[in-house]
């Protein structure tokens, strides 16, 4: 049985947190994309160029999650960001997830593409996040990049592309920003840490996983 979800409220929800990563310099004009979750085998993306703090519902696209969905524009013209295959990756590699969202946090960013690990230093960081995977540099809307996040994504709820952005998702749209977020507050943490010559503290359980 398919499983419809209420795509009005779901649509409103990628508005607002579009306009607030924007706020937060979490993005800059239109990169990165928002996708949601509307039916088991169907999702919502943001289109290309469109601007973080400007989207209106009619700037989403919807796909299947089908092996020959190819991000046609939609009836009204509007063409799917160039990474929908980011979104249909993840969403065919976990179907307990939503929503995906990625953005381009410039802490996270720069620790994963200098070769540095996020650190996971709070509470929060170690609630929200779980352990946080990497994958080298690929070319936006490649192939290689949507499977290599992907198969992170098997194992990990946030994904930092070095060089690029980042792949966070979760069961709800509120979820996967709480973990945005968290991810990028993480990474400032650790810079800050690294900048105090601290290369080593983590989470206590962290820790012991490790000792």
């Amino acid at each position: 049985m398919t499983t419809t979800r209420d795509r009005d409220r779901l649509v409103q929800e990628l508005i607002e947190v579009g306009r607030d990563a924007a706020a937060r310099g979490l993005v800059l004009a239109s990169a990165g994309n928002l996708s949601v979750r509307v039916a088991d085998d169907r999702f919502l993306v943001s289109g290309s160029g469109v601007w973080f703090d400007k989207l209106t519902a009619a700037d989403f696209v919807e796909l299947s999650l089908d092996d020959d969905e190819t991000g046609a524009p939609s009836a009204s013209g509007v063409k799917p960001s160039s990474e929908w295959k980011l979104h249909h990756r993840a969403y065919r590699a976990r179907p307990d997830v939503e929503c995906v969202l990625h953005l381009h946090p410039r802490t996270a960013v720069v620790l994963a593409s200098l070769g540095h690990d996020i650190r996971r230093l709070t509470l929060d960081h170690a609630y929200y996040l779980g352990p946080i995977g990497v994958t080298p540099f690929f070319h936006n809307g490649t192939d290689e990049l949507a499977d290599t996040a992907a198969e992170q994504l098997r194992q990990h709820d946030c994904v930092v592309m070095q060089h690029h952005g980042c792949s966070v998702v979760a069961d709800t749209v509120e979820m996967a920003y709480r973990r945005a977020l968290n991810l990028e507050d993480a990474a400032q943490a650790t810079a800050l840490a690294l900048q105090l010559g601290d290369t080593a503290t983590v989470f206590p359980e962290d820790g012991a996983s490790h000792a």
